[in-house]
């Protein structure tokens, strides 16, 4: 149990910014859950708008530090190559 007052504010914060990093987190699952949906059901429209959503909040979430940019990177890589894939 923190017994400092910086301690005790430091707790506050870390409480706070995981709120925001969970929700972040959460929302780009969505996005990623989108484009698996739109590559399931075979349609190649419907999933290249779904990648182009869910790129930027990706890379958002990479320059926020939710997830390594090195992740977001390959996420958005494998997933557009699947998209690709799909067109053809």
């Amino acid at each position: 149990m923190a017994n400092t007052t910086s301690a005790k504010k430091a707790t506050r914060k870390i409480a706070r910014r995981t709120a925001v990093n969970k929700a972040r987190r959460s929302r780009v699952r969505g996005f990623i859950r989108k484009v698996e949906e739109a590559i399931a059901s075979g349609d190649a429209a419907l999933a290249k708008s779904a990648l182009q959503a869910a790129q930027p909040e990706l890379q958002r979430a990479a320059g926020k530090g939710v997830v390594h940019a090195n992740t977001a990177s390959r996420k958005i890589s494998r997933l557009a190559s699947r998209v690709k894939a799909l067109a053809v």
